[in-house]
């Protein structure tokens, strides 16, 4: 009996300390996403602010009575908007006992001075500020940073191509406006039909850098899950749809849309108001422009786009990009193009490996737009 009763208060105990540490897990992991209380930051905030005035009381030279300034910032970050006040109402109250302890301002040096209530203030009017605006989007700061650095991640795992079968060489470089992370240029690519077929579609939408990032990301998700869905001709149809159905006051794109055939080199381009594509033909050394017929993604129903075929034997290359390569104030698309096919003649005779991010750079380095180029070779 007195076993039994023992095996049945361990049984509880165990239970219970089952349910502790998963309600402390939680509860950890609510507060890392910013889901959680902030009552932690808060009370830990609240001890800093009169250890501060306590120090500057003592030390008044070492321990200044703008160091006040330290726990509002904290706080800035990681208080909600209501918590804030309270943390601002403490502080205040500090500098008041400061100012009563250490006397008028002008029988001294470390006091409380006009101008550190004016410093203090300001702090905590911007720190409001962003806890206001934190609050508003939903995001912690805790979080904000990593959740941009992966769909910055995704976004580049998504506009990876796929590995090409033996023969064939690809490369593809991509360069936001400005320096910046996200770029309005993106890739989706895939291996169809058996790993026989390779689609890949580069897409500029308007606008560029941050502007048009959120737009780029939301369309890169919907055409990577069209790409391979569909039959190669009913891809930039479903496109246009589904831009259309959002409804965006600025909600037009370019696209380009390449089927190729691994094993034959054959392929096609569909053309969304995008520039032609380039083709090096290698037995002759030029190049040829590569133009298919079609209106811009987002600005009527029903629109038709009409493919151009070519082939790519041995030695060619071909090369897709985006009109911030080639396109600028002081010159003409023509002008660009022509810039860009007199470059990449240089990598002839080295099979073009590396030569996407180089050309980038050679023709368009400083020019304050997105920039997207992709190249396809048929090794000789």
């Amino acid at each position: 009996m007195a076993r039994g009763a023992a095996d049945s208060y361990a049984a509880r105990l165990r239970k219970a300390t089952h349910r502790a540490r998963t309600t402390l897990r939680r509860s950890g992991v609510d507060y890392f996403r910013g889901d959680g209380s902030d009552w932690i930051a808060l009370v830990g905030l609240l001890l800093t602010v009169p250890a501060i005035a306590w120090g500057t009381i003592l030390m008044p030279v070492w321990c200044t009575p703008a160091a006040l300034v330290l726990p509002i910032v904290a706080g800035g970050l990681l208080l909600r908007p209501a918590s804030l006040l309270g943390l601002y109402a403490a502080a205040a109250l500090a500098l008041i006992v400061e100012s009563l302890v250490l006397g008028p301002y002008t029988e001294g040096p470390a006091r409380v001075t006009p101008g550190t209530v004016l410093v203090v203030a300001a702090c905590g009017f911007f720190g409001l500020l962003i806890a206001q605006f934190r609050a508003r989007v939903g995001v912690p700061w805790r979080r904000g940073g990593t959740m941009l650095f992966d769909l910055r991640e995704r976004i580049r795992v998504q506009s990876a191509l796929p590995r090409l079968p033996q023969g064939w060489h690809r490369e593809m470089a991509l360069r936001p406006a400005g320096g910046q992370s996200f770029s309005g240029d993106f890739v989706v690519a895939a291996r169809t039909n058996g790993g026989r077929t390779l689609e890949v579609v580069l897409t500029d939408v308007s606008g560029k850098g941050m502007d048009a990032a959120s737009r780029a990301l939301l369309l890169s998700g919907a055409f990577g899950g069209l790409l391979g869905s569909l039959p190669p001709h009913g891809f930039l149809p479903a496109a246009n749809g589904y831009l259309l159905r959002q409804d965006w006051d600025e909600g037009f794109a370019t696209s380009v849309h390449l089927v190729l055939d691994l094993d034959s080199g054959d392929y096609e381009l569909l053309s969304a108001g995008h520039l032609p594509g380039l083709q090096l033909h290698a037995g002759t050394g030029r190049w040829e422009e590569m133009a298919a017929e079609g209106p811009l993604l987002g600005v009527y129903e029903g629109a038709r786009f009409d493919p151009v075929k070519g082939t790519l034997r041995p030695g060619d290359v071909l090369m897709l990009f985006t009109d911030g390569l080639v396109e600028a104030n002081d010159r003409d698309i023509a002008e660009g193009m022509d810039r860009l096919t007199g470059e990449a003649d240089r990598y002839v005779a080295t099979g073009f490996e590396g030569a996407a991010w180089h050309l980038i750079e050679a023709v368009a380095k400083d020019v304050n737009d997105d920039r997207a180029l992709l190249l396809i070779r048929r090794e000789p």
